[in-house]
Order: C-alpha cells, then sequence, then structure tokens
C-alpha cells in the first residue's frame, strides 16, 4: 500500500500572477477578471502584478510616475486614482472598456 504523501500550505511557493501575464491578451483577461469584482484594492494589486510583470522601472518611465509612486498606488489594498489607472493601462497596451450589465 502507497502512503499518501501530506503537503503543508507553508511548503507550497507563493503564487504570482505576474509570471502569467506575457502578453495584451493576458493583461486584458485578467482586469477584466479583477474590474468585475468591483474591488479598488483588488485592482491595485492587479495593477501592480502587470507592472511588476513589465517591469516597475519600465512602468515608471512610460507612464511619466516615480517608481516609488507606483509601488505605493499599486500596492494591495490601495485605492489608485483613475489618472494612474488610465496610465498603467495605456503602458500595457490594454483600455478599459464598459458594456452594458445583464
Amino acid at each position: 500500500m502507497k502512503r499518501k504523501r501530506t503537503v503543508r500550505v507553508d511548503d507550497l511557493p507563493e503564487f504570482d500572477a505576474a509570471a502569467y501575464l506575457e502578453n495584451e491578451e493576458a493583461i486584458a483577461a485578467y482586469l477584466t477578471a479583477v474590474l468585475a469584482e468591483h474591488d479598488a484594492g483588488l485592482l491595485a494589486a492587479a495593477l501592480g502584478d502587470i507592472a511588476r510583470a513589465r517591469g516597475m522601472t519600465e512602468m515608471a518611465r512610460a507612464t511619466g510616475l516615480a517608481r516609488e509612486a507606483l509601488y505605493r498606488a499599486l500596492r494591495p489594498g490601495a485605492a489608485p486614482r483613475f489618472d494612474t489607472v488610465a496610465r498603467v493601462c495605456a503602458a500595457v497596451g490594454v483600455r478599459l472598456v464598459a458594456e452594458p450589465a445583464r
């Protein structure tokens, strides 16, 4: 009889969404799912994941914002200004689109 191997949660690697955000399509799908949650803090964290996927220095240059300001605005639980959200979206090549609620 085979012994079951027990896996402890603490032994699992931490999930990092940034590793999967390789192109605009993946980024757009991620943002669409996050926006459906209606949670500003979650949106900030997702934008932070996207910025880290592209490189925070590159994002700072592309958005015209300081790296430190991006880190603060895009941390989990933050409430970034719409201007910051729009700049990050433009820098990664996605746009926010409204559609009728069903």
